[in-house]
């Protein structure tokens, strides 16, 4: 089965690039288009109905994501592959929203990996997530995949995640526990760049806005908000202290 894509880069030699690796490493994707800049792309979309569409976030003008300005969320029958020189704030940014990208200089075997996903996972996307984690003013939200859907949670209503085999348990403020059919170590390598989360056992990562207290009894354990008990790895108590600030 053959895809359809456009792609919307400001960089000439960017664009030609992308294009021609594309033609030797995905074969199976035909560039219909390739645009200078958003208004031009957003035409170009409308009339090819493209199934992948590799878009740079950063151009003259506009931003790649003002796309959601010209599309309804429901309208978007489209993967959108982000193309990003960004720094490692805003990579975290799209870890967190589950939304697809390809750090620049882009190499062959992550195009070719995104190519894969897409054609696993398919278009339903939620990119107002990912525009709201890019703004530092917003809440952060999480994407978390569950057997039957992805849920957006906000970081902040986390206390602390919880490794089962194979899956993680995500408490929240309130007593409500989701299970993410994605392991522990996923969501570390997602939520570590976040000063607010740690690792503090080899089954469990906390809130340490949520701690309220340091139980040094039986072994040694976190007490969090709502009155949680967290393992805490004795190894890992002066990184705790020194990440808090306690004395």
């Amino acid at each position: 089965m053959q895809l359809k894509a456009i792609i919307i880069e400001d960089e000439k030699m960017a664009r030609t690039l992308l294009a021609s690796m594309l033609e030797e490493f995905c074969k199976e994707v035909d560039v219909l288009d390739s645009c200078p800049d958003l208004p031009s792309g957003i035409k170009a979309i409308r009339k090819h109905k493209p199934d992948i569409v590799f878009l740079d976030i950063e151009m003259p003008g506009y931003s790649g994501l003002e796309i959601l300005d010209f599309f309804d969320e429901n309208e978007i029958d489209f993967s959108i592959i982000f193309t990003t020189a960004y720094n490692q704030y805003a990579l975290q940014a799209f870890r967190l929203s589950a939304v697809d990208y390809l750090l620049k200089p882009i190499e062959p075997v992550d195009l070719e990996k995104a190519i894969e996903r897409f054609k696993k996972n398919g278009t339903k996307k939620n990119y107002q997530i990912l525009r709201d984690n890019l703004n530092v003013n917003a809440l952060q939200k999480l994407a978390v995949h569950t057997v039957s859907s992805v849920k957006f949670i906000e970081t902040n209503q986390i206390l602390f995640l919880k490794a089962e085999g194979a899956y993680t348990e995500i408490t929240l403020i309130g007593g409500k526990v989701i299970t993410a059919s994605k392991g522990l170590k996923k969501y570390e390598e997602i939520l570590m760049e976040n000063r607010n989360f740690f690792r503090c056992h080899k089954s469990f990562i906390v809130n340490i806005r949520q701690i309220t207290e340091h139980v040094k009894s039986n072994g040694g354990y976190l007490l969090v908000a709502e009155n949680h008990e967290v393992s805490l790895s004795t190894d890992k108590v002066n990184e705790l202290y020194k990440l808090m600030d306690w004395h």
